[in-house]
């Protein structure tokens, strides 16, 4: 019973974190507002905002997002809107079911209820896990259906039923996002390695389950066949880089005949290429990224956070030690470890918390288990209960101090020191032109901010069935990304104010701070919910 209730204490904590002010904190970006509206063209016509008919990938951006994510979200558009609540409801939710499944799982392998107890609990407080819970983040759900997936294999050593279970989740995590698509596989593999004797007890199960999750990948291998999807993936790739192929240059360069045998056999794409995975795969586990700085990317960070607590390095260093002297049962973990930012890695951006994220699983369960470990040791040598009390209360404060710091720099000092880490601000933009707007022919907003035009449809709740035949996606740019420039009577560009002529004479024209000067006809300034001046509106 105490066990049970302490489940579900942690579960509810779960959800309180991942639940409050889920609607409007952080603000809502380009990325969310795609899926939700998305999701709302489908409801409304059956075709993307594209006019693309029920795709696996979405074109978006240009960007091909995998589609399982816009496909949760729309039944809670359907219900609740088009809204925050619908879009990022579905990641939350997941988020709290992966605090549940990694106690059955961790309970799976050591058949211990404190190491499980402890595991559920310090992901449900993890900075990694909670900022990508509070979002329409596909690599949350991504992460559950791994882990779902692992347990379930786990289970199936016994009930061989589960199976087919353990594919289909595996299935799913491969039509959520990207990097599940190296993840999973490898996982799986070194998941058959490890129980090769057990599998061949049950040969006709894992049979029929392979079939299964072969026929239900058959749509994602057509899809991914296309040029376009293949072209995303390989824009962020590791061979999109060109620094290791300049370094190549430099190096036979260098010397007296570059075409000669030796440089071409020591500086080639093959050594460059690998030493740059490998830098890229070892700076995940650098103690910067993980314990002090994070991502580099803002939007994927939190100020003077790392991707786990301080207090993590105590506890996985004493974890790790107690691997050693206990190593039954870690095989799993530590592949899962190994494998966990392999994607991460294939890519140019590293470390990336976001295509790291399953990384976070393991990595609680071992920090979980260093815990459990110091709290048996204590109790083995304290006698008094006055000093295992006081030692006791040290722990709690260590992590307490740890978890409130960090929900305070969250929820206080995010948004004002990352302000353009989301969309702050185009809410209250699109709830002011929408008050307005009667009165003018052309509304010109600018461009500074990420992917203006799908906020504004987003909020506007535009009509899919309009926009589908009246917009065009401009050109990539240099990163790979498209955009539309203009529906309707808005239109999205670059504001140079003392060029900019709009062609009707009853025109808004939006700015930021920087591109409208103090002397304009500025009749509304907007602020965002953090303060900061994102907008001054132009009556033309």
């Amino acid at each position: 019973m105490k066990t049970k209730l302490l489940f579900l204490a942690i579960v509810l904590l779960a959800c309180f974190l991942r639940f409050y002010r889920l609607n409007n904190y952080p603000a809502l970006n380009a990325d969310e507002a795609a899926i939700g509206y998305n999701a709302y063209s489908l409801i409304s016509t059956g075709m993307d905002e594209h006019g693309n008919p029920w795709p696996i990938h979405f074109q978006s951006f240009n960007d091909f997002k995998p589609g399982l994510y816009f496909y949760l979200v729309l039944p809670f558009v359907k219900v609740l809107g088009l809204t925050e609540w619908a879009v990022r409801l579905p990641g939350a939710l997941f988020g709290v079911g992966t605090v549940i499944i990694l106690y059955y799982l961790v309970r799976r392998l050591f058949s211990d209820d404190n190491p499980a107890l402890v595991s559920s609990f310090f992901l449900a407080i993890s900075p990694w896990h909670l900022h990508f819970s509070r979002g329409g983040w596909e690599v949350n759900v991504a992460t559950f259906f791994i882990t779902l997936g692992t347990w379930c294999f786990l289970k199936a050593i016994e009930k061989p039923k589960f199976y087919l279970m353990s594919a289909v989740s595996f299935v799913f995590s491969l039509y959520t996002y990207h990097a599940a698509r190296v993840v999973a596989p490898l996982l799986i593999l070194g998941l058959a390695i490890i129980y090769r004797k057990e599998i061949r007890l049950n040969i006709k199960k894992i049979v029929i389950s392979c079939l299964v999750a072969l026929i239900l990948l058959l749509p994602l291998g057509l899809d991914f066949a296309k040029g376009e999807v293949r072209a995303r993936a390989a824009g962020v790739g590791l061979f999109a880089d060109p620094g290791p192929l300049s370094r190549i240059n430099e190096q036979r360069g260098e010397h007296l005949d570059y075409l000669a045998l030796i440089p071409k056999v020591i500086h080639n794409k093959v050594v460059n290429y690998s030493l740059a995975f490998i830098q890229n795969y070892s700076q995940h586990y650098w103690g910067e990224f993980l314990f002090l700085t994070g991502d580099t990317i803002q939007r994927n960070r939190i100020p003077e956070i790392g991707q786990m607590y301080l207090f993590d390095i105590l506890f996985l260093a004493v974890g790790f030690v107690a691997i050693i002297k206990r190593p039954k049962g870690w095989g799993v973990i530590l592949l899962w470890l190994f494998l966990a930012p392999t994607a991460s890695a294939l890519t140019f951006q590293s470390p990336h918390a976001l295509r790291a994220q399953n990384m976070v699983i393991p990595l609680v369960i071992i920090s979980a288990f260093g815990f459990v470990t110091i709290m048996d040791l204590l109790n083995k040598v304290f006698h008094r209960r006055h000093l295992l009390f006081m030692t006791y209360c040290i722990l709690f404060l260590l992590v307490a101090w740890n978890f409130a710091r960090y929900l305070h720099i969250y929820y206080v000092h995010m948004a004002k020191e990352y302000p353009f880490s989301s969309q702050y601000g185009v809410k209250e933009l699109v709830s002011y032109i929408q008050g307005v707007e009667g009165k003018y022919d052309k509304v010109l907003v600018t461009d500074r901010y990420d992917q203006p035009y799908i906020l504004f449809l987003f909020y506007l709740k535009y009509p899919p069935q309009k926009f589908q035949v009246e917009h065009a996606l401009s050109p990539r740019d240099k990163y790979g990304f498209s955009t539309v420039r203009r529906f309707g009577k808005y239109e999205f560009v670059p504001i140079s104010f003392d060029k900019i002529q709009p062609d009707n004479p009853r025109s808004l024209i939006v700015g930021t701070d920087e591109e409208i000067p103090k002397e304009a006809n500025i009749i509304k300034k907007v602020y965002g919910t953090n303060g900061y001046l994102y907008f001054k509106v132009v009556a033309n």
